[in-house]
């Protein structure tokens, strides 16, 4: 086949097409349809508009591109291999095979030139929208007139699937009302979900419903017109106030002649016989697999060289720029390499034993405006609950429409799409995102704490009313499973300080991490502040668990707790103490953290002739085992808590001294 015979860019798209088709087929899993009807879309946006260097994916000022239909992730493989990325044609044969840099679907940290892992739909939809308040934000403290170091777009593809889902409409609310202009999005209008037509379940108008968002909303009949496609970009790149919503009609898996616009083609191979029939179509060799034309690899090569001499050009911008601004300039070069203000740890409050009981969460308010002046990337907000979480930035103005140099955010009622912004913000390089909800309510974050720790990301998750101990909001907000769950997600940590002191080392640790998500757990109720002049360091904490307390002699128990159950076994050690009964209290913030420390650590917190144990935890039990031994116990909730004052509500689930004692005792029978 040659060029001759069709003009180059038709040839380049339907390339796309025939590759996404082969991929999926040889790996016999996959889903091609929509690859194969965007490949339109796709050409347009990496050859015409997106500024990106496939030699340097990590470039400050590329545009960001997001695909949230992430089960099409053939389309966006196939340009990174075109364009240059440092992505074969190998890596496209080993597609969602072991190892490969192709996985099922779209994975930071795999591939050069994924910006963020997606998948579970609605979820690129709402990292979209973290990306753009970070770009906004990033712009509004280093851009200066004559420098617009950071003018970059956020361009996304989602489908009929992300519009279904409820993160969706959280994330396009919020994005309306922060006016983020600098988001495109082209939605997949096929009309097609796994068990058939789209109208079996979904028949909302969504360009009003975006329309009602405050969005900008263009509509394309054609995925096949490019012209079209292209003018719609054009005019949503020049809407500068309202995020923009281009609805495009395709057909998905077209150029196939019996699977075409149906369901069958979402999520299978075509099959052998069907992809000939469609390599027919396209005036391709029905015989050959994997054929891209020299002419296509040579025309998307120069497409994706042109992003060198852009940057080339922003480079030269920075260079001037830190001239005329070199404090500025050197912040930004710190921060974004991940480094932290040398002296930053001075500003972490000392809380003096002699001080009134605090709450974690108070203390954890007070950490944060502490070091807030050192640390100028460090900025977050609540789901419309910083009064109650404690984490409003005092001295700083909050993020808005109007203001995009403000810190603190407010992200209302929406905890999933907090959770999703913060990802896109974290992928930021420069910015350390955090964001505070009640324990019970990370519930709804689930997914994007998850999506977090696969990619390696370290956004700031701060939970407090941490236990039953917030009282008389009673079961519904008493969180019980919510402590296991987090802890068995894979590369998380979860601290749950027990004092004052401890709450500033655990946020010292947090904005350290770099290595997945960290949780932050914090009491409602007010706790009395550990003697750092008597008792174990607080800057313990980073090693997980430490001796709080060590017993008259070698212990003959040990006693284990995290958060406020803490100074509950510290006063039954004296009560067991003065029966004669030697006790070691070992305060435990994060089993994860511990779980780095080396065997001789862990034999010195937990020696392994001391068998007699007993962990506090007004949670669930669940892991605790490893901890306890054979021989030990746990005191933790196995129900929900009950509607009640705290401290009726320690009596009657056994969060005693009284109880603590005689269950140590039990011990030692």
């Amino acid at each position: 086949m040659s060029s001759n015979t069709q003009d180059i860019e038709t040839l380049a798209i339907d390339t796309v097409r025939i590759l996404s088709a082969d991929a999926v087929q040889k790996a016999n899993s996959g889903h091609p349809g929509t690859a194969m009807a965007l490949a339109p879309m796709g050409h347009v946006l990496w050859t015409k508009f997106m500024n990106y260097n496939p030699k340097n994916p990590d470039w400050a000022n590329r545009d960001r591109f997001i695909l949230s239909a992430g089960h099409a992730c053939m389309l966006q493989y196939s340009f990174l291999y075109l364009t240059g990325y440092d992505l074969s044609l190998d890596d496209i044969k080993n597609f969602r095979q072991m190892n490969s840099k192709t996985a099922g679907h779209p994975e930071y940290g795999l591939a050069p030139g994924i910006d963020v892992t997606t998948g579970p739909l609605g979820q690129g939809f709402a990292n979209g929208v973290g990306f753009a308040i970070a770009q906004k934000h990033l712009a509004a403290r280093y851009n200066k007139p004559g420098f617009n170091l950071f003018d970059y777009k956020v361009y996304v593809i989602c489908s009929d699937g992300d519009m279904m889902e409820g993160v969706t409409s959280e994330a396009a609310s919020l994005a309306g009302h922060l006016e983020l202009g600098n988001l495109i999005y082209l939605y997949d209008d096929n009309h097609i979900s796994i068990e058939g037509s789209t109208d079996i379940t979904f028949n909302e108008d969504v360009s009003a419903r975006f329309r009602a968002y405050g969005w900008h909303v263009q509509e394309v009949p054609d995925v096949n017109d490019t012209h079209a496609l292209e003018l719609a970009i054009i005019n949503a790149k020049s809407e500068s106030q309202k995020p923009s919503l281009i609805r495009v009609r395709s057909l998905i898996a077209y150029g196939s002649p019996n699977k075409s616009g149906t369901a069958g083609s979402h999520g299978a191979p075509l099959g052998a016989d069907e992809l000939k029939l469609v390599k027919n179509f396209f005036g391709f060799d029905p015989e050959k697999s994997f054929n891209v034309p020299a002419e296509v690899l040579d025309f998307y090569h120069k497409a994706g060289a042109k992003g060198a001499g852009t940057e080339e050009k922003w480079n030269k911008l920075f260079s001037d720029y830190k001239a005329k601004y070199p404090e500025l300039a050197a912040e930004y070069e710190l921060l974004s390499s991940g480094r932290l203000p040398e002296g930053w740890k001075d500003a972490l409050p000392v809380f003096k034993g002699s001080d009134p009981k605090m709450a974690t969460r108070q203390a954890s308010g007070k950490v944060l405006n502490a070091i807030a002046a050192k640390l100028p990337n460090l900025i977050g907000g609540s789901a419309d609950l910083s009064p109650s979480t404690e984490t409003n930035l005092k001295e700083y103005d909050s993020f808005t429409s109007e203001n995009r140099a403000g810190r603190n955010f407010h992200f209302g009622i929406r905890e999933h799409a907090m959770g999703s912004a913060m990802n896109g913000m974290a992928l930021t390089k420069g910015v350390i995102p955090f964001g505070a909800t009640f324990l019970m309510f990370s519930e709804y974050m689930r997914p994007p704490i998850r999506l977090a720790s696969i990619m390696k990301i370290s956004p700031i998750f701060v939970y407090t009313h941490d236990s039953i101990g917030l009282g008389e909001d009673g079961t519904t907000h008493q969180p019980v499973e919510q402590l296991a769950s987090l802890r068995s997600i894979p590369r998380i940590t979860v601290i749950r300080p027990a004092d004052a002191n401890e709450t500033a080392h655990a946020w010292r640790v947090a904005v350290e991490h770099k290595d997945g998500p960290v949780v932050l757990v914090f009491t409602r109720q007010g706790l009395p502040i550990l003697d750092q002049d008597k008792y174990g360091k607080a800057s313990n904490l980073e090693k997980g668990a430490y001796i709080l307390s060590e017993g008259s002699k070698g212990p003959d128990l040990i006693l284990m707790a995290t958060g406020s159950e803490v100074a509950l076994i510290m006063d039954a050690q004296k009560q067991l103490e003065a029966d004669g009964i030697s006790t070691r209290v070992v305060s435990m913030p994060s089993w994860e953290l511990f779980e780095k420390q080396d065997a001789a650590y862990k034999e010195s917190v937990f020696p392994k002739a001391s068998r007699k144990r007993l962990a506090v935890e007004m949670a669930s039990p669940m892991g605790w085992h490893k901890y306890t031994t054979d021989e030990g116990d746990m005191l933790g909730m196995t129900t929900f808590g009950e509607s009640a004052p705290a401290e009726e509500l320690y009596k009657h689930f056994g969060f005693t001294v009284e109880n603590v004692v005689a269950k140590a005792k039990a011990l030692l029978k």
